[in-house]
């Protein structure tokens, strides 16, 4: 890794540029899920703007205006989560460093570019957004926008980011209206009970062990799989991930190989354009590592389809996530290193924010740590022919077992 040498501000604190009454908004069942679970988004621009910490900071008062439970505080009321509109702002960096931007993501230290909590897990005294803006002495910048999941998803954030952009360029309001409480959403998904428990202990079963791998799968690999099996990118990149990762980690042919994966649930719901909340469902798909690593691909595009078809389907008939019965913790910890999780952020929108002169040219994912496996499939890098796969998945004596089964596909 490149050591940077970053001059940052003091932190300020950011709140709307207008001020509002106080009021609570309930989280559902999904929020409840991924509430405290920090997660980060650095956005890198080749080119520079205007005075990028100042515009920004402006922009980014103005948007919470409209975005006002980010400015907010988790409560805890008699057991219940909340976000309580307290107006008491989000955390801001503004940073300079001495050098120019470094032609790949994992050159750069998260934390010379990004603001992290204190902790591993959000505190509900914590803000729920920290935002660092680092010029670099090339002429580029990186925006880093690091949040407690319980106020937004991926597409939420990415949809608050866009909007922080469009006031940055000097746009009145921002084009989408946003839409938070939960009362006003429309339909979401529904959690049971149980299964929010289950997914609120496992946050707390940090793997430290996992090595942050910057992998491209190529669209030569990818092509031939859609054009085959009638497939998405998604499911093409996850079915190679999960193959060459089980591959490489998993020696008993019949353990369980399972493989989870995220899927918005906005459109299909009919969810209220604009809601930023959490309205996703991460289905699991079991399957013994055998028939993982030797079955021909398509065969996993087809599990994956069918268990997309099948939540798609539940959701439909208003069924709630989890129909089956929940997993324990202790089910989970057994077979936390062999689950993979793959999510994608490659149609969410961050590669859409615009501060002033065009998109980004790097969409970064980063999380300190993970409970378990976990790959995320990130919008087009330039310079890369491929699909750019970030990931916290492998143990570091995996490591070329995988990259050899990636380039072997």
């Amino acid at each position: 890794m490149v050591t940077l040498a970053v001059t940052k501000s003091f932190p300020v604190v950011v709140r709307p540029s207008e001020p509002a009454g106080s009021g609570n908004i309930n989280l559902s069942s999904v929020d409840e899920c991924h509430a405290c679970l920090p997660v980060t988004a650095l956005l890198v621009f080749d080119h520079l703007i205007v005075d990028p910490v100042e515009t920004i900071k402006r922009a980014l008062s103005e948007a919470l205006v409209h975005y006002r439970p980010i400015a907010g505080r988790l409560a805890d009321e008699g057991g219940a989560l909340r976000i309580a509109c307290t107006d008491e702002g989000v955390s801001f960096v503004g940073a300079s460093a001495s050098c120019a931007l470094p032609p790949t993501s994992t050159a750069l230290q998260i934390e010379d570019v990004a603001l992290q909590y204190p902790a591993e897990l959000c505190r509900h005294s914590d803000p729920l957004l920290l935002m660092q803006v680092t010029e670099f002495s090339c002429g580029g910048f990186t925006v880093a926008a690091t949040w407690n999941h319980a106020v937004a998803d991926g597409k939420g954030m990415a949809q608050f980011l866009q909007a922080v952009g469009e006031l940055a360029r000097g746009m009145p309001a921002p084009s989408v209206l946003p839409v938070r409480s939960r009362e006003e959403a429309g339909s979401l998904p529904v959690v049971p009970a149980s299964a929010v428990a289950m997914h609120r202990a496992v946050m707390n079963l940090a793997n430290k062990d996992l090595v942050a791998l910057d992998v491209t799968v190529p669209w030569s690999l990818i092509r031939r799989i859609k054009v085959e099996y009638g497939c998405t990118v998604f499911e093409a990149v996850a079915a190679v991930l999960w193959r060459c990762r089980t591959r490489a980690v998993i020696s008993d042919p019949e353990a369980a190989a399972p493989l989870s994966f995220a899927c918005n649930l906005r459109k299909h719901l009919g969810t209220k354009d604009g809601y930023y909340g959490n309205c996703f469902t991460q289905p699991l798909v079991y399957a013994a590592a055998g028939t993982v690593a030797n079955c021909e691909i398509g065969d996993l595009v087809n599990l994956i389809k069918c268990a997309k078809e099948k939540v798609l389907l539940g959701t439909s008939n208003g069924e709630s996530e989890s129909q089956g019965s929940t997993p324990t913790v202790d089910q989970i910890k057994n077979l936390l290193y062999n689950i993979l999780a793959v999510g994608s952020w490659r149609n969410l929108g961050f590669d859409g924010a615009d501060f002033g002169h065009g998109s980004p040219s790097r969409v970064v994912w980063h999380m300190e740590q993970v409970a378990g496996p976990c790959c995320i499939a990130c919008p087009p890098c330039k310079g890369k022919d491929g699909v750019n796969v970030l990931s916290l998945c492998l143990k570091p004596e995996h490591v070329d077992a995988f990259l050899a089964e990636l380039a072997s596909m």
